[in-house]
């Protein structure tokens, strides 16, 4: 991927996690971050409150982009020490199966004080097997099929990985931050994962009308 095409793909995905965390925030965390400050009129401290939504969007596609270039350099391991990409499917699958059974038997159980917490933290884990169900299957009919596997495993572990930090949180108010953060993890591994061959393309053809500009240039200087 060349420069210019690396700097669109990193600042869409940041717009994405920036725009997808500041408006779901207006929602998941309005009792907490802005109603006190609507009510009393104070807008400067409102859009304070939401601009820093933003930034933490911005921060968390940061972390989301670390972890998908992080991601594909395991995979091409993967694929190198199992000398196989079937092997290598399994191992993803079994590794899947336990970042699963890890997120509800030490996650979520230890981590709930209520029936209610507990579904709700069983509705976010629904929300990441969906997304990341039909984002794989999207980029299966992309691409090829046996990138179903890996784009399931990128979608559902390095998304985990990437949510855990703020699920290991006690405090009062983290299952508003624990429900708000998956959105735009979610949202920008999904940006990466569809969009990157499009970026990749796009390179290549940069790179050959450079290629083409730099050969009529020797002609002509040959040509003098």
């Amino acid at each position: 991927m060349t420069i210019r095409n690396w700097f669109k793909f990193f600042v869409r995905a940041m717009l994405i996690g920036g725009l997808v965390t500041g408006v779901l925030g207006l929602f998941i965390r309005w009792d907490d971050a802005f109603a006190q400050y609507f009510r009393a009129g104070e807008w400067g401290e409102f859009t304070a409150a939401f601009i820093f939504m933003v930034v933490m969007g911005f921060t968390v596609s940061v972390i989301a982009q670390m972890g998908f270039f992080a991601y594909l350099t395991i995979h091409q391991m993967g694929v190198n020490i199992f000398k196989s990409l079937t092997l290598w499917n399994w191992v993803q699958i079994l590794l899947i199966v336990i970042v699963i059974f890890d997120l509800i038997i030490f996650r979520f159980r230890p981590g709930t004080a209520s029936s209610s917490q507990l579904m709700l933290y069983l509705g976010l884990l629904l929300v990441l097997l969906g997304t990341s169900a039909a984002v794989a299957i999207a980029k299966a009919r992309m691409t090829k099929k046996h990138a179903l596997i890996s784009a399931l495993f990128f979608m559902i572990v390095v998304s985990t990985l990437e949510w855990l930090p703020v699920l290991m949180v006690r405090a009062d108010n983290v299952d508003s931050w624990v429900t708000l953060l998956l959105f735009p993890i979610l949202a920008v591994n999904a940006f990466q994962l569809l969009a990157l061959p499009k970026y990749n393309k796009q390179s290549e053809i940069d790179l050959a009308k450079r290629e083409e500009r730099r050969k009529a240039r020797r002609e002509q200087v040959a040509q003098k």
